[in-house]
């Protein structure tokens, strides 16, 4: 490139031989500038493929819990944390995906154990006294539509112990996944959640991630319509037993029914409750110091519920397809209600999250 200079008289003059090698400079440049914008989308596309069908959750500082009117007193008072970025699933995990894990791991969920008697009257009163051997078979807690008007402050008039019912069985041994294998995965206890998690090297949600991941939805009332158009999957009517199906559904729903918050994630709100990590402590937010901003809080040290003192429970969050807003306002992202770990619900299922990835 050089020897050609020597026989160029336009590059005699200093200032146009400075001009000249400017140009080939700005040359040289960009030739790098897009070689190296190639580069970087080569190992962007490397990111995505790891997290696939997951969304990004930047870091953020943000106020967690709820001092609104229609709050429960658990989830008061308000409080700031910061939490980490993390990639959450885009949608609640599926009957598909987790066959799959049954198939490659053949575990056995905690609804299709055989219980076991001395394990399980560690969380009763003890003078509880040993039901018959004939209710002590593997099932699961289902939702049954009462015929007629009940007393609405006691969940046993629809809620129901049902042999058999399991993820594979949704209401009972008769029942099956056909048609519903886009739908998410329910039945499932806290271990069940945490070895799928596992399996795809994942984890389960802090209770504060999962909120961070739902703060677009605040001021969003999912049971209004926008442009005609339902918001998600809740209970219209009169819960529980007069369920106007004006969303479509009277159980869960395919994922990707209804738009997704502002972060691109869907049923943050409604269609099944998810498990978090954080133990569920009525009076944990009370015991907190307000004067401080939280950094990454994994919730209560130890459970403690005084309605079930001696059951071990887990926070749940989103609420679903049983919430109605004549009944409770539990699908706002900062409700909170905890579940027994080793107990499955119709109406309960979860999401994983997966930390930054640095590589």
């Amino acid at each position: 490139m050089y020897k050609h200079l020597l026989f160029d008289n336009s590059l005699t003059c200093p200032g146009v031989f400075l001009k000249y090698l400017r140009m080939r400079l700005d040359v040289i440049v960009v030739f790098l500038t897009l070689l190296f914008s190639f580069s970087c989308k080569d190992v962007k596309s490397d990111k995505e493929v790891l997290v696939a069908g997951m969304v990004w959750v930047p870091s953020d500082t943000y106020s967690m819990g709820s001092d609104d009117q229609r709050a429960y007193s658990p989830e008061t008072p308000s409080h700031k944390v910061t939490t980490k970025g993390f990639w959450i699933d885009e949608t609640e995990v599926t009957n598909l995906q987790y066959k799959e894990f049954v198939e490659a791991t053949d575990y056995i969920t905690v609804a299709e154990r055989e219980l076991d008697w001395e394990e399980l009257k560690q969380q009763l009163p003890q003078d509880m006294v040993k039901p018959p051997d004939s209710l002590l078979v593997p099932g699961s807690i289902v939702f049954i539509q009462p015929k007629e008007q009940v007393n609405p402050t006691n969940p046993s008039l629809w809620f129901k112990w049902v042999a058999g019912a399991n993820w594979r069985h949704p209401e009972g041994p008769e029942s099956n996944l056909e048609n519903r294998w886009d739908h998410p995965v329910v039945h499932i206890a806290y271990e069940d959640a945490e070895a799928y998690a596992d399996w795809k090297g994942k984890r389960l949600p802090t209770e504060a991630e999962w909120e961070l991941a739902a703060q677009s939805n605040i001021g969003t009332d999912p049971w209004s319509n926008v442009g005609e158009k339902v918001l998600a999957n809740t209970f219209q009517g009169i819960f529980p037993y007069k369920n106007s199906n004006e969303d479509g559904f009277s159980k869960t729903s395919p994922i990707k029914s209804f738009p997704p918050n502002e972060l691109g994630i869907y049923d943050m709100i409604g269609n099944v409750w998810e498990w978090t990590t954080d133990w569920y402590n009525t009076s944990y937010y009370k015991e907190l110091d307000a004067s401080r901003t939280m950094m990454n809080p994994v919730g209560a040290s130890s459970f403690y519920d005084p309605d079930e003192p001696y059951t071990p429970k887990k926070v749940i969050k989103g609420g679903s397809f049983l919430c109605a807003s004549n009944y409770c306002s539990n699908y706002r992202t900062s409700a909170r209600i905890g579940s027994a770990i080793d107990t499955g619900l119709s109406h309960v299922g979860f999401r994983c999250v997966k930390s930054e990835i640095t590589n």
